[in-house]
C-alpha cells in the first residue's frame, strides 16, 4: 500500500506492477463506503487478543530466561564442582568460558529456527525451543561431580550448555517477531517491553531461587548437592512454558497463509504465497543468501546495536552478582539481594518506558540509555565500590535506568529494522551473532581484564562504555520506525476509526 502519495495514479495493460500497488487503496477507500466489504490491506488488531498472545509470549519468555540464569548466579559454586583444579579465579574463569559456549552456537540457532519459524510457523518454533531449554537445563542439574566421573564432568557441561545456546539462538527472534507482528503500530514499544519484562521475571525468579538456597543450606551443602535444584526445577517449569507457548495463537500474516492454501482457489493461493513468499517451504533455502546479500547494512546495524545493548545488559545482571561478591568481597546473599532489587524496580517502570518510545521515538530512549551508560558508568560504580547501602543502592540505580532505556525499546525498535519477508530470519541471526561475539563473553571478558590489569575493579564501568560509545553511534544511524508500519507489512491499527484515518489521510479523493 503506498504510503507516500495522496493520489493514485491510472494503471494500464503495460504496467500492471501500478495497479498491484494501488488496488488495495481503492478496495480500501470503497469498503469505508461499504463496511460489509473486508478489510485486507490494513490490520485492525483486537486488543484482547493481542494482550493473550504478549502474555503468553512473555511468560514463555521468563521461563526460559529463568532456565539460562541460574548458571549465571551459580557460577562462583558451578567453577568449583566442575573446575576444581588451579586457583579460585581459574575455576572462575573455567566456568565462565563454559558460559560463554552457550552462546557460540546461538548464531547457528538463529539461522536454523528463523528460516524455520517463516516455514511452519511462529507457534510451533516457540514450543520447540522451550523444549530443548528445559532439556538442557534439567540435563545439567543430573550431571555427576568432576570428583566422580573426571573429565566426563565438565564435558557434558559444555554439552548440554551448548544445546542450551542452540534453543535459545531462536527465542528472543521469534518472541519479538511474534509481539511486534500482532501489535498496533501506535503502541508496539509498549507491547514490546513486555517481553523484555518476561526476561527480567526469569532472571529473578533464578537469582532469587538461588539466594534462598544459599540462605537455607549454606556454601558447604550448595557445594555438595544444592546447586542441582534450581536446574532440576527446570523440568516441570518446562512443561509450563510449553503449554503456555501451545496456547499462542499463530500471527495473521501465518495464519492467512494456512487458511489461503486450506480453504481458497489456486489462483488465490498463487496470489498470497506471492505476498507471503517468506512463509513458503523454500524460503530456509533461499532467505539465508537473500539476508546476507540484500540485509548486510541492516545486520551490521543489528549487531552494533545488540552488541552494545548486551554488554550493559549482561554486565549488570549476569556478571554483577560474581563481581560483588567475587571482587569486592560483598557476602553472597547481599550481593544477590542487591541486583534482585535493581531487577524489580526495572520490572516496575519497563512498560512506561515502552509508552515513551512509542510517544517520542526509539531513537531518543536508546540514545539516553546509551549515552547514560557511557557518562555516569565510572560514577555509578564508584558508588557501589563506597560499600555503605546509601552509596550502592543510588549507584545500581542509575546503571538500571540506563539499562531500562535500552530493555524498554530493543523488542520494538529490532524487528523494524527488517522488511517482512526476511525479520524473522534477520533478526535471528543479527541479534545472535552480537549476543555470541560481545553479551555472553562479558562476564569471561572483563573477569580476563581485570586478572590482567592487576584486579582494576574499575574494569566494568570502561568495558560499559567502549560499548555504549559504538551503540550511540548506531543509534544515530537508524532510522525513526515509531508508530510507523512494519516495513513490508501493512498499517496495524487499534480501531476501525484510525483505519478511516490513515485510508482518506493517503487518498481522500482516488482517481480511477
Amino acid at each position: 500500500m503506498p504510503t507516500g502519495s495522496t493520489e493514485a495514479e491510472p494503471a494500464t495493460d503495460r504496467d500492471p506492477e501500478a495497479f498491484k500497488r494501488h488496488r488495495n487503496l481503492f478496495r480500501a477507500v470503497a469498503r469505508r463506503r461499504n463496511p460489509r466489504l473486508r478489510r485486507t490491506d490494513i490490520t485492525v488488531t483486537d486488543e484482547r487478543v493481542v494482550k493473550r498472545a504478549v502474555k503468553a509470549a512473555a511468560l514463555g519468555n521468563a521461563m526460559e530466561w529463568f532456565d539460562f540464569g541460574i548458571y549465571s548466579y551459580l557460577a562462583v559454586t558451578i567453577g568449583k564442582v566442575f573446575f576444581p583444579g588451579g586457583s579460585d579465579t581459574v575455576s572462575l574463569l573455567s566456568s565462565f568460558a563454559t558460559f560463554a559456549v552457550a552462546f557460540l552456537v546461538r548464531p547457528i540457532g538463529g539461522a536454523f529456527f528463523g528460516p524455520l519459524g517463516d516455514r511452519i510457523g511462529r507457534k510451533k518454533v516457540l514450543a520447540l525451543t522451550m523444549i530443548m531449554m528445559a532439556a538442557g537445563t534439567l540435563c545439567i542439574g543430573l550431571i555427576p561431580s568432576y570428583a566422580s566421573i573426571g573429565l566426563w564432568s565438565p564435558i557434558l557441561l559444555i554439552i548440554f550448555r551448548m544445546i542450551q545456546g542452540f534453543s535459545t539462538g531462536g527465542e528472543y527472534g521469534g518472541a519479538s517477531t511474534f509481539i511486534a507482528e500482532y501489535a498496533p503500530d501506535k503502541k508496539r514499544g509498549f507491547f514490546g517491553s513486555f517481553l523484555e519484562m518476561g526476561t527480567l521475571a526469569g532472571y529473578t525468579g533464578a537469582a532469587g531461587l538461588v539466594l534462598i538456597l544459599n540462605t537455607t543450606l549454606g556454601g558447604e551443602t550448595m557445594h555438595d548437592w544444592g546447586w542441582r535444584i534450581p536446574f532440576l526445577v527446570a523440568g516441570p517449569l518446562g512443561l509450563v512454558g510449553l503449554y503456555l507457548r501451545m496456547k499462542l495463537d499463530e500471527t495473521p500474516a501465518f495464519q492467512k497463509l494456512e487458511a489461503a492454501q486450506t480453504h481458497n482457489g489456486e489462483a488465490t493461493v498463487t496470489e498470497t504465497e506471492s505476498e507471503f513468499s517468506h512463509l513458503s517451504e523454500n524460503a530456509p533455502k533461499k532467505k539465508l543468501s537473500e539476508i546476507f546479500a540484500q540485509q548486510w547494512p541492516m545486520l551490521i546495524l543489528c549487531i552494533a546495536l545488540v552488541g552494545a545493548y548486551n554488554i550493559c545488559h549482561y554486565m549488570l545482571l549476569s556478571y554483577m552478582p560474581t563481581y560483588l561478591t567475587d571482587t569486592l568481597h560483598y557476602d553472597e546473599a547481599h550481593g544477590l539481594l542487591i541486583v534482585i532489587g535493581t531487577m524489580v524496580v526495572l520490572m516496575c517502570i519497563i512498560s512506561s518506558v515502552g509508552k515513551l518510545n512509542d510517544r517520542f521515538g526509539r531513537k531518543p530512549l536508546l540514545m539516553t540509555g546509551m549515552l547514560g551508560f557511557f557518562l555516569l558508568s565510572v560514577p555509578a560504580f564508584l558508588l557501589v565500590k563506597a560499600g555503605s547501602l546509601a552509596a550502592i543502592i543510588p549507584g545500581m540505580l542509575i546503571l538500571g535506568l540506563c539499562l531500562v532505556c535500552l530493555l524498554g525499546t530493543m523488542s520494538a525498535a529490532l524487528p523494524a529494522l527488517f522488511p517482512t519477508s526476511v525479520r524473522y530470519g534477520s533478526l535471528s541471526i543479527g541479534y545472535n551473532l552480537a549476543v555470541s561475539l560481545f553479551g555472553g563473553t562479558t562476564p569471561l571478558v572483563i573477569t580476563a581484564l581485570m586478572d590482567a590489569a592487576d584486579g582494576n575493579d574499575m574494569i566494568p564501568a570502561y568495558y560499559a562504555m567502549g560499548a555504549a560509545l559504538i551503540g550511540a553511534i548506531a543509534v544515530a544511524c537508524m532510522k525513526e520506525t515509531a508508530q510507523q508500519p512494519l516495513e513490508g507489512s501493512p498499517p496495524a491499527v487499534a480501531t476501525k476509526e484510525e483505519a478511516v484515518e490513515i485510508v482518506t489521510a493517503q487518498s481522500p479523493d482516488p482517481r480511477f
